[in-house]
């Protein structure tokens, strides 16, 4: 019985800091695979340590909240606020996306520009994810659906995580966590089912939802052994090499270099092997 995990990195393009994360976290310890944010300040950065490193599978992390906009901003009026930038809360946006039929309009040309910037990239594109999980959103992801097809998406991440599993290994958080995956295993479970009718692969279980920016060597190393067999389990981090100025505005709270140390410790490389786990990418499945 094979148990395979994919290990990702969220928010590539972020900050140099992140892709120096995400360059040597593939180099020298696990990581698989990346997820680019196409319109982010180190876009162009993040592309160039990409192309050096044809092994490392790159996805496009989709962009509608906390972040700019790929399309010109008198088209993306409908989308954004007064500042040009999406709304700071996946919330209100999603609202807002549900709600107003001119957001509606402009949501298809928006992901349609940002599949468009990853092409122009001339990288493989291994996954389709969305920051902060809008892509679950039914607007967002039908659309997802229906456009991705024509740039040839061929898996995207289902954001869902056991509860059980996840406060085995936190050790904590039982209620909390079960509270907060039963409003997602809906929408979950309705995902999958359509990605599997439209032939895009997903992955079967999740870590890294519940302990989003806390994914340290400690909690990884339990999170491993509760790895289920013949499942294919997408780990996701958010690392950094430092805490830099847009880090530590934008995730104040997260231990992103600690993150960082997890993906490249020799204590998690030593379990994937005593575990018999395979680390893969998406475009393996």
């Amino acid at each position: 019985m094979s148990k395979r995990v994919i290990f990702t990195a969220d928010d590539f393009g972020l900050d140099e800091a992140v892709n120096e994360a995400v360059e040597r976290s593939h180099r020298d310890g696990v990581l698989t695979s990346a997820s680019l944010m196409v319109t982010a300040p180190a876009a162009a950065d993040a592309i160039a340590r990409a192309k050096r490193l044809p092994s490392l599978a790159v996805g496009l992390h989709l962009v509608l909240v906390q972040g700019a906009p790929a399309l010109a901003q008198e088209d993306a009026a409908p989308l954004v606020g007064s500042n040009g930038a999406f709304l700071d809360s996946p919330a209100q946006a999603g609202i807002h996306y549900f709600f107003s039929p001119s957001a509606r309009r402009a949501l298809g040309a928006e992901i349609r520009a940002q599949f468009e910037a990853f092409r122009r990239t001339g990288l493989p594109l291994d996954h389709v994810d969305g920051h902060t999980h809008l892509h679950i959103h039914p607007t967002i992801f039908s659309l997802l659906l229906e456009i991705g097809h024509d740039y040839g998406m061929k898996a995207m991440r289902v954001p869902y995580e056991d509860p059980a599993a996840s406060a085995r290994a936190a050790g904590k958080g039982t209620f909390s966590r079960t509270a907060i995956s039963a409003a997602f295993a809906p929408w979950a479970k309705t995902m999958r089912a359509r990605l599997d009718r439209a032939g895009v692969a997903s992955n079967d279980a999740q870590f890294g939802f519940h302990d989003t920016g806390r994914m340290t060597e400690e909690l990884v190393l339990r999170q491993l052994e509760n790895v289920e067999p013949d499942k294919v389990t997408e780990f996701y981090f958010h690392p950094a090499t430092r805490k830099s100025d847009i880090l530590k505005e934008q995730m104040p709270t997260y231990r992103n270099v600690e993150e960082f140390e997890a993906l490249n410790s020799q204590r998690l490389r030593d379990a994937l092997r005593r575990l018999d786990i395979t680390p893969i990418a998406f475009r393996d499945l």
